[in-house]
């Protein structure tokens, strides 16, 4: 039977690879996830309860911050990785939503599953329908062999991974369990290298570091040549200790990569024993597509009227394409 995408009784649409199901996660959280969100979160109703309420407070608050304040499972999206501690909570939402006044290029209306379709239809961006042993998300970036600079440009894997983390946002087990990303740099080339900047590499570790609201469990670095030397040093200067905690670099040894995520969670090719079959990327994309208007109403949050007035003095083309302005 050919891998396609299938809907549940309640239309929500899903992959079925092997024995796995590829899915969002949008239920609210029981068992094993209500327990961890109650040891790792110190979550209880009542603590939730205050930082919503908290939280609610703080939006009304900022002048110029529109959002669905009434709607506890958009709150939570940025609540929960912080332990339910509204202020930290806001503080990092701010971050979030003013990254995309100063950059409307990485907030405009082409910043949605379809708008990047072309990064995951060719498998430069996976996520692997296991998860972590910590119930974390896992998502691959493939940044050499797959990666053709040429129909994939750097700012469009950008953008993909802001994709990314708003889909991870989404899922209730995804705030509690976190995020793992894998970096594949197997076929890395001077071809791709020459694609950053430091500029830009500043610009990717700021936003992961100070705007992505996700419990970020790890980054892993594997299969590198001796060429990615030279691209790390782009991003080097710009790592805080937030980030070089969570950086591992594995090489071809699997190992670590299996103690950290969990064998059972990883296929065979990084040294896992989970069956998990290739997919084809355009079956995520097709996946994806049921929630783009999700990602449209999310352009409708934020700073809107301050985002609104500058793309307002842009030409109708880059209105669209969201030209970078610097506010700052």
């Amino acid at each position: 039977m050919p891998i396609c995408v299938e809907t549940d009784t309640d239309g929500v649409p899903f992959v079925t690879l092997g024995q796995y199901q590829l899915r969002l996660d949008l239920e609210d959280l029981a068992g094993e996830y209500e327990e961890r969100a109650k040891t790792e979160l110190l979550e209880t109703p009542e603590r939730l309860q205050e930082g919503l309420e908290r939280f609610r407070q703080l939006i009304e608050n900022e002048k110029g911050l529109s959002l669905p304040i009434e709607d506890d499972k958009f709150l939570l999206k940025f609540l929960r990785p912080f332990k339910c501690n509204a202020d930290q909570a806001f503080k990092m939402m701010k971050k979030f939503y003013k990254f995309k006044v100063k950059y409307p290029k990485y907030g405009g209306l082409n910043v949605t599953p379809q708008g990047v379709r072309h990064v995951f239809d060719s498998e430069v961006f996976m996520f692997l329908p296991t998860r972590s042993i910590y119930g974390g998300r896992i998502m691959i970036v493939n940044c050499g062999t797959k990666w053709n600079p040429k129909e994939v440009t750097l700012e469009d894997m950008f953008k993909s991974i802001m994709v990314a983390i708003e889909i991870a946002m989404m899922e209730p087990k995804t705030q509690v369990g976190g995020v793992n990303v894998i970096i594949n740099m197997e076929g890395l080339s001077l071809s791709h290298v020459y694609q950053f900047s430091p500029s830009m590499a500043k610009l990717i570790v700021d936003w992961v570091q100070e705007c992505a609201p996700v419990r970020l469990r790890g980054i892993h670095i594997i299969n590198q040549p001796y060429l990615f030397n030279m691209l790390y040093a782009f991003f080097k200067p710009f790592l805080g200790e937030y980030l070089k905690k969570r950086l591992t670099f594995h090489g071809t040894d699997f190992k670590g990569l299996c103690e950290k995520i969990g064998k059972a969670s990883l296929p065979g090719k990084f040294e896992g024993v989970a069956n998990i079959p290739e997919y084809p990327g355009s079956i995520f994309s097709d996946m994806l597509f049921y929630y783009q208007d999700d990602f449209k109403n999310f352009h409708e949050y934020g700073y809107v009227t301050e985002i609104k007035e500058l793309l307002a003095k842009l030409p109708e083309k880059e209105k669209t394409n969201g030209a970078v302005i610097n506010t700052s």
